[in-house]
């Protein structure tokens, strides 16, 4: 059984921690046998009031590595592409990830490099978002599960949000400029081929908007016309939008650190009634395929 179905097998049949007769039952032993492993630190478990009780997420990272060399542990970051909605789970659950945000591509470089556990990702593909990019790397013990489908479109400010209704129409405006390695950076470079446009077709910023919100301050506070930019942040801004489309935002995660407290709890805070209110709210964003297997490493 691959670990993703043993995960989610005990996620439906088994409470969050277990008693020493599960795990002796589970890992067909004794239950002297996990005393004595706890015992000798060898099991993940917690002692309270003098009870043993056996985390069932970490008890299939256990299971999934023992008799075999465990891979370096990666630290609790999450590199890649900023998302709102992400930024804002992650705080409000406490789950402790701390996040490195400079691009889709750059962040999976991070990745593979073994810098960071979790990479967001929204790179745009010929008919997909993501799956190519990441299998093309050739990692290993890991998994690509969806975030949000989000409108993405055109940040528009006071003047060009009643003058601009497609790309053309921003010819000779200031623009502010994506990252190189940045998913937005990627998308408006085709949507301009696409169109028969190019970067010289406009009045680019000097400086460049490393986040969604960045770009959306920008255009916000007049140094910019315009911008590629997401509908969650228009109306956080109160931003003119035009839609183009609409595009998949996924997690890249390392299989060793999916089973890890805080990729557990912030994944268990997706599924409170908070979290789809605050999606709703900020508009844009579609959950429903949250945590579906986009792709998985061999």
């Amino acid at each position: 059984m691959r670990p993703w179905d043993l995960q989610r097998q005990m996620e439906a049949d088994w409470p969050t921690y277990l008693t020493t007769k599960e795990v002796a039952d589970l890992i067909r032993v004794k239950e002297r046998k996990v005393y004595d492993l706890a015992a000798a630190g060898e099991i993940p478990h917690r002692r309270i009031t003098g009870k043993l009780l056996f985390p069932s997420a970490e008890i299939v990272q256990w299971i999934e590595r023992a008799g075999s060399e465990a891979p370096p542990e990666r630290p609790p970051v999450l590199a890649g592409s900023h998302d709102p909605l992400l930024d804002w789970a992650i705080r409000e659950s406490g789950c402790g990830l701390a996040t490195l945000l400079d691009g889709s591509l750059n962040g999976l470089g991070c990745f593979a490099d073994g810098r960071a556990a979790l990479a967001g990702l929204h790179v745009p593909e010929d008919d997909d978002w993501n799956v190519k990019t990441v299998a093309a790397r050739g990692l290993t013990n890991c998994v690509l599960i969806g975030w949000a489908r989000r409108a993405r479109g055109l940040l528009l400010g006071k003047v060009a949000r009643d003058e601009v209704r497609c790309l053309a129409d921003l010819k000779g405006r200031r623009l502010v400029q994506r990252q190189p390695g940045a998913g937005a950076a990627a998308l408006f470079e085709r949507l301009l081929t696409a169109d028969r446009l190019s970067p010289s077709d406009f009045d680019t910023s000097e400086g460049v908007a490393r986040t969604e919100s960045d770009a959306a301050a920008a255009v916000g506070s007049g140094e910019a016309e315009a911008a590629i930019g997401i509908e969650a942040m228009a109306r956080q801004f109160h931003l003119g939008f035009l839609r183009l489309v609409e595009e998949r935002f996924d997690l890249l995660i390392d299989r060793r650190a999916y089973f890890t407290q805080p990729v557990q709890t912030l994944l268990a805070f997706t599924r409170e009634e908070v979290f789809r209110e605050k999606s709703e709210s900020m508009g844009g964003y579609n959950i429903a395929e949250l945590g579906t297997v986009r792709w998985l490493s061999p």
